[in-house]
């Protein structure tokens, strides 16, 4: 009577369609799947107001654990998947991820703080550009390498909104 031999599970690497990570992610799960979505957690701007929400930190992309021998599941059902564009692959193999780059990123990623590098009405100095070496209240980021900040120029607060590079902390 022969024997199954060993599952030989190895890690690949999904092609999600665009913001489609968590439904990829929800189905592929449903299905039995074992996957993995490396999350980081942002400051956006929502109606106005700063707020903490989650985002893939490879957008588009995920990770699924899988028997490569020849008697694990076909790859058909992943790629007809609700969210999922396609597997990725080299040399018309899919592409194989190592474990302990997997392990790093869920070590990486639990260790993450949801901390910005400042708190909203911090005094920030300005580093760089035609403010250079001005104080401003740090505001918010809006999440895309920009901060709102108030300057205050002939006695009054001015908005402005500057590269987050830019700006330092306050002596």
């Amino acid at each position: 009577m022969p024997q199954n031999p060993a599952p030989q599970l190895a890690w690949y690497l999904v092609h999600t369609k665009p913001r489609q990570e968590a439904k990829a992610l929800l189905n592929l799960t449903q299905q039995g799947y074992t996957c993995y979505l490396p999350l980081i957690s942002v400051e956006k701007l929502r109606r106005g107001k700063a707020q903490q929400v989650s985002e893939a930190l490879f957008p588009r992309y995920l990770f699924i654990h899988l028997d490569s021998s020849e008697g694990g599941r076909s790859w058909a059902p992943i790629r007809s998947t609700l969210g999922v564009s396609t597997l990725v692959q080299f040399g018309g193999q899919p592409a194989k991820v190592d474990d302990a780059l997997i392990e790093q990123l869920r070590t990486h990623e639990a260790a993450l703080p949801a901390a910005t590098l400042f708190a909203p009405g911090e005094t920030v100095r300005i580093t760089e550009g035609p403010f250079t070496g001005l104080n401003a209240v740090y505001q918010c980021s809006d999440a895309e390498q920009r901060s709102l900040v108030l300057l205050e120029l002939l006695h009054k607060q001015v908005k402005l909104r500057i590269d987050t590079a830019r700006l330092g902390k306050s002596a």
